[in-house]
């Protein structure tokens, strides 16, 4: 996680990634309620709705890198 200033925004960039077996179906794992292990299901799909950007890559046996980011209110950027 970083401090991110882009244009006269300030907020957080977040950047996640892995070397697992990748998503195979990126829309399908960012549908509402869809689980690869039991859990609830609202992971990646949470994470898109609560940033103001997100961008998600992935690759079969090669990984998935996830960029999200968050920017501050106008009125806090100062």
């Amino acid at each position: 996680m970083t401090a991110y200033t882009l244009k006269k925004k300030k907020g957080l960039e977040i950047v996640i990634a892995d070397q697992g077996p990748g998503i195979p179906d990126i829309d399908r794992a960012l549908s509402e309620g869809y689980s690869t292990r039991g859990g609830l299901g609202c992971g990646l799909r949470g994470a898109k709705r609560l940033m103001d950007e997100f961008h998600i890559e992935s690759k079969p046996r090669v990984g998935t890198k996830v960029t999200m980011r968050k920017w501050l209110p106008a009125r806090l950027r100062g």
